[in-house]
C-alpha cells in the first residue's frame, strides 16, 4: 500500500499545471508560421498542436528531399570533393 502512495506522490509533483501547459501552448504557437501569418490572438490548444503536428511532418518531408537531392549530387561530384562534403557534414 505504501507503494501505491509514493506513485501517487510522484505523479501529483510530476504534474503539469494548467498555467504551464497554456504558457507552453502559446510559446509553440509564436514558432509557427502557419498560425503567426494568420496574426490571430489566441488559436485553441487542439489548433496550434494540430499545427504543430503539420509542421514537423513537413520538415521531415523538407529533410527527406533535401537528403535526397543531396545524395544526388554527391553521387555527381568528385570523389574526392564528395568526400571532404560528408566528412564536413558529419562535424
Amino acid at each position: 500500500m505504501s507503494t501505491r502512495r509514493s506513485r501517487s506522490r510522484q505523479s501529483t509533483a510530476s504534474r503539469i499545471s494548467d498555467d504551464q501547459i497554456n504558457d507552453l501552448v502559446s510559446k509553440l504557437q509564436h514558432l509557427l508560421p502557419e498560425i503567426r501569418s494568420h496574426r490571430s490572438d489566441k488559436a485553441s490548444a487542439s489548433k496550434v498542436l494540430q499545427e504543430t503536428c503539420n509542421y514537423i511532418r513537413s520538415l521531415h518531408r523538407d529533410i527527406d528531399n533535401l537528403s535526397d537531392r543531396l545524395a544526388e549530387l554527391l553521387e555527381n561530384t568528385d570523389p574526392t570533393q564528395a568526400s571532404i562534403i560528408r566528412s564536413l557534414l558529419m562535424q
